[in-house]
């Protein structure tokens, strides 16, 4: 076993097969420069992806057997959400060991062959990073409840005494952002009601203190863990989080408690955090193949949004302004602009998203009523969604900059919003004034083929139930199927990875269009989106390269339909 890293040892010494063999992955991907300002990155989420062995939850393993579809569908990366040990209370967003696989999802060695088989196809690996708070069930936080109030263990997690009398009431008015106060009181070790601990998010996650230079040491540690395991970059989980105001003062107000607010709150974008990306792109930058960082960033702006991609920051942060923007020509044309305006100073691409884990897919959001919120429990117009959705994704992949797909946009699926209360799992559901809680409907498992116990999804059944119609929005389905959602997510990546016009840049050359349409040139490239719901006539600018719909050209006018996106070459 000499040259093989001490973590894969440990994974072969409990395994009777003999690591993949070393491929050509690394020189695979690391040939195009600057890869990730025109990326389009796929995120799967593990357990809803693919189930190798048939116990209803997805795994590693599943996702290596898919690996050639994303090639196929023209992916250039591949997230990967948290596939971690963990107790599973927020869905592997609660970690108790960074530096091991769940079993539930496989472990290190299929980490590794997922890894290399990606390479192998010309595919990069980027996985998640929960570096805001860890489970309870986490090495250090079990040691701090152990030792008790004083202990240094303590100060590496925000422990506080209560107000009031005896300490009957949380140290401060801050709300967890799944409801409820976000601080528990705990039992210390004597049996006596004790100190309050800190959780943005579900009591399960007791959030770090980053002020406590441990803290620090082990993610860098963790950080280089991964990135000899030859993983490609990181998302970063809540990265507006992690440094909280000195003193933790009071809120004031709950108007803020969500993750768009119109202000930085004390425990948001704190400006504290961007000493730590400093920190840690000196680490990233010492590796060869560009990995990179994206932030899972909610700020107030898209201009605060920048800060956190300055050249010697991150790389990409995701556009949730652009996520949250109804679909309204004059609404989607400010925010680009917002958005290139923000990003051009500090030299870092827009990083278009359109759905992901946490928010209602757009093909359902599309289908109703603007202003109902980014997590609905309304199936709206279905046919009405689903032409918006396909629309919307022509013009998110006409943007300069880079782009992120969730797993299964690419088959038009909506949310599934009919899920029985008994069988759902998100934490934010069974607490109230925090989020909606309504996250399992786009966790449902994908469907691959028209029969089967769970579509395709494994052998036996799903963790979460799959609607009756799934069979025939399967990727078996659609495959070949001339103007299914698939085959048009295959023909706009495949144009985009072709054309010289597309892809990495960051302006836009507005062009005159009828009210509710948004209409661009880029070079010999143009895009127009019509957001209304009637037909609308436009000049007929060259080949049509692909439509969201129908499209019909006579005398050089071209006759765009509702809710329709057009791509024209003028070559």
């Amino acid at each position: 076993m000499t040259g093989i890293p001490l973590h894969i040892k440990d994974a072969m010494s409990q395994q009777p097969s003999a690591a993949p063999a070393p491929t050509s992955a690394t020189a695979t991907v690391a040939g195009r420069r600057d890869w990730w300002r025109d990326a389009v990155i796929y995120q799967v989420y593990p357990r809803s992806f693919a189930d190798s062995n048939g116990d209803g939850m997805g795994d590693l393993e599943g996702v290596r057997t898919r690996l050639p579809y994303l090639r196929d569908l023209g992916v250039d990366a591949v997230w990967l959400s948290p596939f971690y040990a963990s107790p599973q209370a927020d869905a592997g967003y609660d970690v108790a060991d960074y530096r091991a696989v769940d079993p539930m999802f496989g472990n290190l060695l299929d980490a590794d062959a997922l890894i290399r088989d990606a390479h192998g196809l010309g595919l990069r690996i980027i996985v998640d990073l929960v570096p805001n708070h860890s489970s309870d069930q986490y090495e250090w936080f079990r040691r701090a409840l152990a030792e008790g109030p004083g202990s240094p263990s303590r100060d590496r997690y925000h422990f506080r005494p209560g107000k009031g009398e005896n300490g009957e009431l949380p140290p401060n008015d801050w709300e967890s952002i799944f409801g409820g106060p976000a601080w528990t009181r705990v039992t210390e070790p004597d049996g006596t009601p004790g100190e309050w601990y800190l959780h943005l998010f579900a009591p399960e996650q007791p959030d770090f203190n980053w002020e406590h230079p441990a803290v620090g040491d082990e993610f860098r540690s963790i950080l280089r863990f991964w990135l000899d395991m030859g993983v490609d970059g990181f998302r970063i989980d809540v990265a507006h989080g992690m440094v909280k105001a000195e003193g933790l003062p009071d809120l004031g107000s709950h108007d803020e408690l969500r993750m768009l607010g119109n202000d930085v709150t004390p425990f948001f974008d704190q400006d504290g955090v961007h000493d730590i990306y400093r920190q840690w792109r000196t680490i990233l930058d010492e590796y060869s193949g560009e990995r990179i960082f994206v932030a899972e960033a909610w700020t107030p702006t898209v201009e605060r949004t920048a800060n956190y991609v300055r050249p010697d920051e991150l790389h990409q942060a995701f556009n949730f302004q652009y996520l949250g923007t109804h679909w309204d020509a004059e609404e989607l044309r400010g925010v680009i602009d917002r958005t290139l305006d923000a990003m051009r100073p500090v030299g870092a691409p827009a990083t278009w998203v359109l759905s992901n884990h946490d928010v209602t897919r757009h093909a359902t959001r599309f289908a109703n009523p603007a202003g109902l919120g980014t997590q609905l429990r309304l199936a709206g117009d279905r046919e009405v969604g689903l032409r918006r959705a396909r629309a919307a994704t022509l013009l998110m992949l006409a943007l300069p900059g880079s782009a992120y797909v969730y797993q299964g946009e690419e088959l038009g699926l909506p949310d599934v919003v009919d899920l029985p209360d008994e069988v759902r799992q998100d934490p934010a559901y069974f607490r109230g004034a925090g989020q909606d809680g309504y996250r399992d409907g786009c966790r449902v498992p994908i469907p691959w083929t028209r029969e089967g116990s769970s579509y395709g999804f494994g052998d036996g059944d799903s963790w979460l139930p799959q609607p009756a119609a799934w069979g025939e929005l399967s990727v078996e389905a659609q495959t070949g199927e001339p103007g299914s959602t698939l085959e048009l997510y295959r023909d706009a990546l495949a144009v985009r990875r072709s054309h010289p016009d597309l892809g990495a840049g960051d302006t836009v050359e507005w062009l005159r269009a009828p009210e509710g349409v948004v209409a661009f040139r880029r070079g010999e490239f143009v895009c127009v989106a019509n957001t209304t719901g009637e037909s609308v006539p436009m000049p007929a600018y060259g080949r049509v390269l692909l439509a969201s719909g129908e499209v019909t050209e006579a005398a050089g006018e071209a006759k765009v339909p509702a809710d329709t996106t057009v791509w024209w070459t003028t070559a």
